[in-house]
C-alpha cells in the first residue's frame, strides 16, 4: 500500500505569502589561520568556520514524521509524557509544515498521513495523540520503515525540508535490527526514552543519516525539552545540501587531511580537492572544519595563494554556488613567533575531549572501568591547562567530563545511564549539533538561539499543557524585533565577503610586488 495520500498545502488567500527569490549570505563563511608562515617548508593550520544565516520568516515547509514507541513498557507515566511532548511539537507548527505520526510495537502502524497543520488538524492531530495506548512488543524497524515510506511516497515534495523524530524506551524485540534500515538522506533524530532502551541501535540509525542526532532523555520529565530542542533545528533551518570544497593552489599547498567529524568527504586527487557534505544548516549553526596543508619551501619573502574554498547548497530547491575565496598568506622569516589563533586552540582542544571521551567509553564498554575514568581524569586536567578557561566552550566540556564521570560509578550504573550519555556525546560532536543529554540546562554544546528559546517555552508548557504557546512566526517576529538588520545582514556579509576578496587580490599583486 502507497503513502500517496499526503495533504496539500493550502494557503489563506490573505496570506500575503510570495514565491521566495534566493538570496546570496544565507551562510557565511571565515577562515582562521595564521598569516605568516615561515620560508621553509611549513604545515599550515587552517579553520573554517561556516555559520548558518538568521532564522527567518521564509523557511522552507517542513514534512515531519513522528515514530513512538507505544510497546508495553511505555505504559503509564511514560505514554504520559510522551502525550504531552507531542503536544508541544504539533502546537509549534505552522500552516506550511505537515505531521505524520507512525507508532511501533509488535508492528507498525501509521496513524496518519501527513496532515497540514490547521486550526481543525491541530485538534484532530492531539485528539490522536491523547488516544494513544501501550501494548506489545517493540519492533523499531517497522516504525522506521514506515516512517521513511511516508516521506518517500509524499506526492508534494519540492522546496521542502524533511525530519523524522524517533523514539523508543526499550530493546529492539521483533522485527530484525533497525541499524541495517537504509535512511537514505533524510534526517533521523533518534530519542532514548528512560533507562532501558539500546543506545547502540538507536545511535547506529542517527548515524546512518548525514544529520542525525542521537538524545538520551533517561529523566523522563524532560522528554518535552528533548523534542523541543530538535524541532528548533528543524524549523530554522536556512539552507539544504550544503557542501564545502577545498583544493589546493598547484606548487603552493598540498592538502594533507581535513577534519569535519563525521560527515562525508570525497577526495579528487587529480584536483588536488576534498568536498565535505553537510546536508542542512539550522539558523546560527555553526560547522567548523580543520585543514591541514603542507606548504614547500620558498626562496624569498612574498604572498602566497595556498587555498582555493568553496561551498554550495540549495534553498528550497534552488542552487546556489558561492564565488571560490582564495586564502593567502605571507611567507616570511619573521614568522617564526606568531602563535596559533586561540579559535583553533579552543576547536582542537574540544576535538581532543571528544576523542577522549569516545576512548573512555571503549573502555568501559570492555569493562575496563577504572581505565575510562582515568581517561576521563586526563582529560579533565588537559583543560586546565587551557589558557581560556573562562570560554563558554571549556566550561561546558567540563561541564560533560563531571557529568560522565558520575555515571561511572560502576560497571552497572555506566550500562544503564553512562554508555547513552557517552553515546549522544559522541554523535553531537561527531555533528557538531546539539543532542540532549544529562542536565539539558547546563549542557549547551552547539545550541542555537531558537534552541534556547524552545528550552524556556517546553519547560512552561510541561508545567501547563493548557497554556497557550507563541507560534513560529511570532518566534520570528520577537527575533527580528531584536535584530531588526537580520534580513538583510546576509546579504550584506555575502557583498562584504565579496569586497574582502576583491581587497586579498590587490594586496596579493601588491605582495608578489615587493
Amino acid at each position: 500500500m502507497g503513502f500517496n495520500d499526503d495533504e496539500k498545502i493550502v494557503t489563506p488567500q490573505d496570506s500575503g505569502s510570495k514565491p521566495t527569490a534566493i538570496v546570496p549570505g544565507r551562510v557565511q563563511l571565515i577562515s582562521i589561520n595564521k598569516n605568516m608562515v615561515p620560508l621553509e617548508e611549513n604545515k599550515l593550520r587552517v579553520m573554517l568556520e561556516i555559520t548558518g544565516g538568521d532564522s527567518s520568516n521564509d523557511r522552507p515547509g517542513l514534512d515531519l514524521v513522528a515514530i513512538l514507541d507505544v510497546s508495553g513498557s511505555m505504559k503509564g507515566e511514560k505514554i504520559a509524557k510522551v502525550k504531552t511532548a507531542m503536544l508541544f511539537v504539533i502546537k509549534k507548527l505552522s500552516p506550511i509544515d505537515r505531521l505524520s505520526v507512525v507508532t511501533f510495537s509488535k508492528d507498525a502502524a501509521r496513524l496518519c498521513p501527513l496532515r497540514q497543520i490547521t486550526e481543525s488538524s491541530q485538534r484532530e492531530l492531539e485528539n490522536l495523540i491523547n488516544g494513544l495506548n501501550a501494548d506489545g512488543a517493540t519492533n523499531i524497524t517497522a516504525g522506521l520503515q514506515t516512517g521513511l515510506k511516508v516521506l518517500n511516497d509524499r506526492r508534494l515534495s519540492g522546496g521542502r525540508s524533511v525530519g523524522i523524530m524517533l523514539m523508543s524506551d526499550g530493546e529492539q524485540n521483533a522485527g530484525g535490527d533497525a541499524a541495517q534500515v537504509s535512511v537514505g538522506n533524510v534526517p533521523v533524530h533518534t530519542f532514548g526514552f528512560g533507562i532501558n532502551h539500546d543506545p547502540r541501535v538507536l545511535k547506529a540509525i542517527a548515524d546512518n543519516s548525514i544529520e542525525g542526532t542521537f538524545s538520551e532523555v533517561q529523566n523522563t520529565d524532560n522528554l518535552s525539552i528533548a523534542f523541543s530542542q530538535c524541532l528548533a533545528g528543524l524549523l530554522t533551518r536556512v539552507v539544504e545540501d550544503l557542501k564545502l570544497t577545498v583544493k589546493r593552489i598547484e606548487d603552493e599547498s598540498t592538502i594533507e587531511q581535513v577534519i569535519a567529524g563525521r560527515y562525508p568527504q570525497s577526495r579528487d586527487d587529480s584536483a588536488g580537492s576534498v568536498t565535505v557534505t553537510f546536508g542542512g544548516l539550522y539558523a546560527k549553526e555553526v560547522r567548523k572544519v580543520i585543514v591541514d596543508l603542507l606548504l614547500p619551501a620558498v626562496d624569498q619573502e612574498r604572498g602566497a595563494d595556498v587555498l582555493e574554498i568553496t561551498y554550495l547548497y540549495s534553498f528550497q530547491g534552488k542552487p546556489f554556488e558561492a564565488n571560490p575565496a582564495i586564502l593567502t598568506v605571507r611567507r616570511t622569516g619573521k614568522a617564526a613567533d606568531q602563535e596559533e589563533r586561540p579559535e583553533v586552540k579552543n576547536e582542537e582542544t574540544r576535538l581532543l575531549t571528544a576523542s577522549m571521551i569516545k576512548e573512555a567509553r571503549a573502555m568501559a564498554d570492555s569493562n575496563k572501568l577504572e581505565d575510562a575514568r582515568d581517561k576521563l581524569v586526563e582529560a579533565q586536567n588537559s583543560l586546565e591547562d587551557v589558557d581560556d578557561e573562562s570560554n563558554p566552550l571549556i566550561e561546558m566540556l567540563r561541564s560533560e567530563l563531571q557529568q560522565l564521570l558520575k555515571l561511572m560509578k560502576s560497571q552497572e550504573i555506566y550500562n544503564k545511564q553512562g554508555r547513552p550519555f557517552a553515546l549522544s556525546s559522541e554523535t553531537s560532536h561527531d555533528r557538531q549539533r546539539f543532542a540532549s543529554r544529562g542536565d539539558v540546562e547546563s549542557l549547551r554544546l552547539f545550541s542555537t538561539p531558537r534552541m534556547d528559546k524552545y528550552l524556556e517555552q517546553a519547560k512552561s508548557f510541561d508545567e501547563d499543557p493548557s497554556k497557550p504557546l507563541p507560534s513560529v512566526d511570532d518566534d520570528v517576529k520577537e527575533e527580528l524585533a531584536a535584530n531588526p538588520l537580520a534580513p538583510i545582514a546576509g546579504a550584506l556579509s555575502f557583498y562584504i565577503q565579496s569586497a574582502i576578496q576583491s581587497l586579498q587580490a590587490i594586496e596579493k599583486i601588491i605582495n608578489r610586488g615587493i
